[in-house]
């Protein structure tokens, strides 16, 4: 999303659930409204305790099978956008929220980043980078460490000031 369409997205969003709340403020009354905006977000936090602990799982599963969970990362982070825009008081973010938790959504929405990111991973399903990080680890024992006075060393360049 280019940046530039952030702020109208900012200005455009609040106006947009005015004008929701003042139809359906008139349709039902004031008192029925207030009470589907907080059902709404009951609704919302139960769904994203339920949902957000199943694709927990799903990400440990995968890790166990020594897969990396890019998928299932990018469900639970659709999920908690989802929790965040059903709390928000409003039925247009309520709507994008109650989107966001069907699967087939959040899989048309994974289909659409897979080609935007890059999931780096170790070959052992642990994480980390590839190329054999592990292999340019240098390990010292206490007779192999020494500490050397105050002089020239390759480690410390001419401006450096000395300890």
């Amino acid at each position: 999303m280019p940046f530039s369409i952030v702020p109208f997205l900012l200005l455009a969003i609040p106006l947009l659930e005015i004008a929701v709340f003042v139809v359906v403020g008139g349709q039902i009354g004031v008192l029925a409204t207030l009470a589907l905006v907080l059902a709404t977000a009951v609704a919302g936090s139960i769904l994203l305790r339920i949902q957000g602990f199943g694709v927990l799982a799903r990400v440990q599963q995968t890790l166990n099978e020594g897969r990396v969970p890019g998928r299932e990362l990018v469900h639970g982070v659709m999920i908690m956008i989802a929790g965040i825009l059903l709390l928000t008081p409003g039925f247009v973010t309520d709507a994008l929220g109650f989107l966001l938790f069907i699967p087939a959504v959040r899989d048309i929405g994974w289909t659409f980043l897979r080609e935007r990111i890059v999931i780096v991973g170790g070959g052992n399903g642990r994480g980390g980078a590839t190329g054999g990080s592990r292999d340019k680890v240098i390990d010292l024992d206490m007779e192999d460490y020494s500490r050397s006075e105050p002089g020239e060393s390759p480690w410390r360049g001419p401006e450096t000031p000395r300890e």
